[in-house]
């Protein structure tokens, strides 16, 4: 890309904050030097936005206060996108106070000392994938069976655009498919440590957005585009590796090939999860996802290859001369792209953390439909149903004290009173018309 000598090329300082939308502020990037220490201003109340684009009110901050967007150079990403006339160059940046210090509303700090937690506590570090779905609304489009060649095809060149946007921007796409829904695909990324993993969400969203507007088109990562319609979901792989970098995830000798460490970091998550669908599954409309049968997740379950589950084992192939213990991962399935990813993978992490240190057991791996047990038997199994509404989901988080104390008071304050400006925004009615307008926002 030449570029126009009349533009000057911008670099984008962003954070993803609690609503799941990726804002910042830029600068020419002729006056950004890597290595030497430049902010740009940020402000409070900015953590309060709602998606619809007005600050809860009342929040904690008002008016009042001053915060900086500190970039990272680590986690710089400039790369072409075809049709657009300058290159993208956004920095992951942590928001932080005058002096530099973490605020303690910024999701990409809370993330970082999390792992950092993880890491000095078990010697542990993670590995981690977002897997995420999406749609395309309005591309006028021939119809296509689900899955087929010709529904990637008849929107081509869009995804040799898109796989080789994130290849220039070093995300390592690994597969584009279409996707069952109408107009709907799915990429995934190769792991990557936790925290990259978490800034490359960020990247795939906007590449693939920006990549659809130059085409004319509108794409929606939203969980629900029509209330009957196909759901589009975020799957977070993870895995383990020791402190000398070996695999730590697999033991063949135990139940499902999960090790210990890894059996009590599941078992951990599960117990909080009906608390962690908060975070996870933030919109009223990801509840029309986390329902029985719809291949997502709607109970506390531990699964093995069972797309039910909300903790899946994924399979790994034994084609060829695959090391099952270096391919071997767990899936957390409920979770969307209403999902601040920082935040989502923050709470799974202290979650997972409390389960080690408490030498949790390895929950029970179950397959079949929770509906068809006894309540003792689903007792028996940790079988709890999730949350039904966002509304459930916060009062269920509020009441977790445990959950609540990886926080401090003001951002739990901030978050749950953003939440539920957004449930009075958004309507009471989970129908049509908020699909849509939630459609247009992710």
């Amino acid at each position: 890309m030449s570029g126009n000598p009349l533009h000057e090329p911008l670099i984008s300082f962003v954070t993803t904050d609690y609503a799941g939308i990726t804002r910042g502020r830029s600068i020419a990037a002729s006056s950004y030097v890597p290595g030497q220490t430049k902010t740009v201003g940020w402000v409070p109340a900015n953590m309060s936005l709602t998606p619809f684009d007005l600050i809860a009110d009342p929040n904690p901050w008002g008016s009042s206060g001053d915060l900086r967007l500190l970039p990272d150079d680590t986690a710089r990403f400039r790369f072409a996108i075809e049709g657009s006339a300058t290159p993208l160059d956004i920095i992951m940046s942590d928001i932080v106070e005058l002096d530099g210090t973490p605020w303690v509303c910024c999701p990409r700090s809370f993330l970082k000392q999390a792992l950092a937690d993880l890491e000095r506590e078990t010697g542990l570090a993670m590995l981690v994938s977002f897997e995420h779905e999406f749609q395309m609304l309005d591309a006028a489009w021939p119809a296509a069976p689900a899955f087929a060649l010709q529904a990637q095809r008849r929107a081509d060149p869009f995804g040799p655009a898109l796989v080789g946007a994130l290849r220039d921007a070093g995300v390592s796409p690994e597969v584009f498919i279409p996707e069952y829904g109408k107009d709907q695909f799915e990429i995934t990324l190769a792991p990557a440590a936790a925290l990259a993993a978490a800034d490359r969400a960020v990247v795939l969203r906007e590449t693939v957005r920006e990549l659809s507007r130059n085409r004319g088109w509108r794409c929606s990562f939203a969980p629900k585009t029509a209330v009957d319609g196909v759901g589009n979901g975020v799957h977070i792989h993870f895995s383990f590796r020791d402190a000398e970098g070996a695999p730590a995830t697999h033991d063949p000798a135990r139940p499902g090939g999960v090790s210990e460490m890894a059996g009590s970091f599941v078992a951990g998550i599960l117990k909080h999860l009906p608390a962690l669908t908060a975070f996870t599954a933030p919109s009223p409309i990801s509840y029309l996802r986390l329902k029985p049968h719809h291949w997502s997740s709607s109970y506390t379950w531990f699964g093995e290859r069972d797309r039910e589950a909300s903790l899946r084992i994924c399979p790994v192939s034994q084609v060829g001369k695959t090391d099952p213990a270096k391919a071997f991962n767990i899936e957390y399935r409920p979770a969307d792209a209403c999902a601040c990813p920082h935040l989502a993978l923050g709470v799974m992490v202290r979650a997972g953390l409390e389960g080690i240190q408490q030498k949790l057991a390895a929950p029970p791996l179950f397959s079949g439909d929770p509906a068809l047990l006894d309540g003792d038997q689903r007792a028996a199994l940790g079988l709890r149903r999730l949350p039904q509404s966002l509304a459930e989901a916060l009062d269920t988080m509020l009441a977790d004290e445990t959950v609540r104390g990886w926080f401090a008071p003001v951002a739990i304050e901030t978050y749950a009173g953003m939440k539920l400006r957004e449930l009075e925004l958004a309507g009471d009615m989970v129908d049509a018309a908020m699909c849509q307008r939630y459609a247009e926002i992710y």
